[in-house]
């Protein structure tokens, strides 16, 4: 089967999908620039296919399209009007499938959105392929039928992560590392001053020998303290060296459409806090058995959190940490790849 990406910002854990989708099908993607706040550096399988959107004109597009002739096409959200005008011809003749992280939030935006859909989606799109319940609901109010919704759209690198599970456990079985772990974007709506704030009050009012490790870059200075250290932005190959010196992985975003950072330390082995912004907390984190939820802005709410897992021991924290990790694996390259084949099979039973 030949499947073609259009895609926006790749990421480390879409490109493992797409590899190991290669495995038995040929994959061509289509995609935006790297992000400049974001500067990963990729690499790709010979197997894979990747063209630089900016690179193409339209007709030049239109041209490859052709040329790859896809078998099923899978688009990234309707924000590249590009993207819905290239998918527009092979609606009804291939499976068409629309990808869509969007939480349902009953806004007069979305509302507009469900009136206008048939216009622009229903009859562009045969399926639409979301991560969670939020986006479920989501495309279903635009008119996809339940029948025509996939879930678990993203998915990490599980291999990688386990294997920075198993590399570490016994390290953390004979001591635990008492670091908070942040990893993401230096944003107001990540909640990344919240956290900041959160833990030098208690640190403050009870000290302690916790650190908080931040590893990312954005338009907010870091907060200086002498127990808080920045580390910038990270490649994901350099993640582990500094990862294996910390516990436990917060997460405090003010909204979070998913956040496949969540299941990544999942399958590490953190224990998690996350605010109830966060989608991916639906899968992967459950409340006192493998960390604890906050409603998000609530300073207050989080440093008692953070003080709740200060007083946890060894033991305790070892079981939030293999229940990460159990828990990460529900979601996995091996069923993102059954879902395109089911999306394919039922497309072409009608």
């Amino acid at each position: 089967m030949t499947v073609l990406f259009l895609y926006t910002e790749i990421a480390d854990y879409f490109i493992k999908c797409c590899e190991t989708l290669s495995k038995n099908n040929e994959v061509h993607i289509i995609r935006w620039p790297v992000n400049k706040e974001a500067p990963f550096v990729f690499s790709f399988s010979e197997k894979l296919k990747v063209y630089d959107k900016n690179k193409f004109s339209f007709l030049e597009l239109e041209q490859l399209i052709k040329k790859i002739d896809p078998q099923i096409l899978i688009c990234s959200g309707w924000i590249d009007k590009d993207y819905l005008k290239l998918t527009k011809p092979y609606y009804n003749k291939i499976p068409t499938v629309l990808t869509c992280d969007t939480h349902w939030t009953g806004s007069l935006k979305q509302h507009l959105a469900t009136v206008l859909s048939r216009f622009f989606l229903l009859n562009t799109f045969t399926f639409a392929w979301v991560p969670g319940n939020s986006q479920e609901l989501y495309v279903n109010k635009l008119g996809f039928t339940k029948t025509k919704i996939k879930k678990e759209f993203y998915c990490c690198d599980l291999e990688k992560f386990n294997a920075i599970y198993s590399d570490q456990i016994e390290t953390k079985k004979k001591a635990f590392p008492k670091r908070f772990l942040y990893v993401g974007r230096y944003y107001e709506f990540k909640g990344i001053t919240d956290l900041w704030e959160a833990f030098i009050q208690l640190q403050d009012e009870t000290p302690n020998e916790w650190e908080l490790w931040c590893l990312g870059s954005g338009d907010i200075q870091p907060r200086e303290h002498d127990k808080i250290k920045h580390f910038g932005f990270v490649q994901p190959k350099d993640l582990a060296a500094i990862t294996k010196e910390c516990g436990v992985f917060v997460l405090p975003s003010h909204f979070e459409p998913w956040g496949v950072v969540v299941q990544e330390y999942a399958a590490s082995g953190f224990p998690l806090i996350t605010s109830s912004a966060v989608g991916a907390k639906e899968a992967f984190l459950a409340d006192n058995k493998n960390g604890y939820s906050f409603e998000p802005k609530n300073i207050d709410q989080l440093k008692q959190i953070l003080k709740k897992i200060i007083t946890l021991n060894n033991e305790e924290l070892l079981r939030m940490s293999e229940s990460s990790h159990l828990m990460a694996q529900k979601i996995n390259p091996e069923n993102w790849c059954r879902t395109i084949n089911e999306i394919y099979d039922e497309f072409n039973k009608k």
